[in-house]
């Protein structure tokens, strides 16, 4: 089972955070980064989950006019 980008959303906020703390610029854009990629896996998790979810629609709806 996949995480779906929630680890690199929250490697990306402590990174970030801890950035700030210590004012650490280019750790903070790391972060920025990491939270990135985190929520573009989410968005293409969830593309394919409802790509799926139109096929087996389509599907069923092919196989009642058989």
């Amino acid at each position: 089972m996949t995480d779906k980008g929630f680890t690199d959303k929250i490697k990306g906020k402590v990174k970030e955070t801890t950035g700030d703390i210590t004012n650490d610029k280019e750790l903070k854009t790391e972060g920025l980064v990491d939270q990135a990629k985190g929520k573009v896996k989410k968005a293409s998790s969830d593309i394919k989950e409802a790509s799926e979810e139109v096929k087996e629609k389509v599907e069923k709806k092919l196989d009642k006019h058989k």
